[in-house]
């Protein structure tokens, strides 16, 4: 890994154009729809699947009674985020972010994912795709058989492809020891600090993952709770909780960023204290109004 990754990266003003000769592009993805609730769908399977926090969704549609959805019913979506790219990389995935942005050709696409929970961190920095499997046995590492040992779970040590596999159905290994990136057969824990350090997806987003990426491809881990953006003129920012406790001061992070960039007299500071405050996961404008 290289040693500038390790730390928190907390705050970063980025451009909207993927080029080598910049640290970092980003762009807009996502954006507001409305949802129609199907049989079987719960308020947090709905936001592992679009990338929201469970209690940005209830509180965006004013839901009394969330466990309760009644089919049919429209529910808002607003799932704007940055997507941050680095340059030379196909994959960047932002931990604190749990996004996965991967670049080609200048097109960015993002997918929600679930990362290690806060006692088993995902870590940070540089890699390469080292391998891709379709239907991957899981061969249980010993601390996770002691996990099981704790709980007192039948301890297995080795689970062949199937349904049961918490693999899914893809696995693309990276070069950081025991990482991959893989499918789920929990489908609503995406979209959360959830695993043992992998990298989780939606079964459909890993498979077409799986199809673009080649083995040799690079990609970075990065933690990065804040994202500060300039995009086409627009200030952005998108903050998430700091579930890993990295992060000292956001708003002065955020401020000397601003500042360092001359948007000072761009932002409205007011909209900026509100979104670091609040901590809804979505990118908001915070761009001042000019009459």
């Amino acid at each position: 890994m290289r040693s500038s990754l390790l730390l928190p990266v907390l705050v970063l003003i980025v451009t909207t154009r993927i080029a080598a000769a910049q640290p970092a592009a980003a762009a807009l993805v996502g954006g507001v729809v409305l949802y129609e609730v199907k049989a079987g769908d719960t308020v947090s399977s709905i936001g592992a699947r679009f990338g929201v926090a469970r209690a940005t969704l209830i509180e965006l549609n004013q839901l009394s009674a969330p466990d309760a959805l009644p089919i049919g019913r429209s529910l808002i979506i607003d799932n704007t985020h940055i997507a941050v790219g680095h340059p030379d990389v196909s994959v960047t995935i932002n931990i604190a972010q749990r996004l996965l942005v991967y670049a080609e050709h200048e097109q960015v696409r993002a997918y929600p994912i679930a990362v290690g929970r806060r006692t088993w961190p995902t870590p940070v920095g540089a890699f390469t795709v080292v391998s891709k499997e379709i239907d991957p046995a899981w061969d249980v590492p010993l601390s996770i058989q002691r996990e099981m040992e704790r709980q007192g779970k039948p301890v297995i040590t080795r689970m062949e492809a199937g349904l049961d596999n918490p693999l899914g159905r893809h696995w693309i290994g990276l070069s950081l020891p025991g990482l991959g990136i893989h499918g789920t057969n929990a489908p609503s824990s995406v979209y959360a600090f959830a695993s043992h350090g992998c990298i989780r997806m939606h079964p459909d987003d890993v498979a077409q993952l799986f199809e673009r990426v080649s083995v040799g491809n690079s990609g970075v881990l990065i933690y990065q709770p804040v994202i500060v953006a300039l995009i086409e003129g627009r200030v952005w920012i998108e903050a998430h909780p700091d579930e890993y406790r990295r992060e000292p001061d956001a708003a002065r992070s955020v401020r000397d960023a601003i500042e360092r960039e001359g948007l000072s007299s761009d932002v409205n500071w007011v909209l900026v204290d509100e979104v670091l405050r609040q901590r809804r996961g979505g990118a908001g404008d915070v761009t001042i109004a000019r009459w």
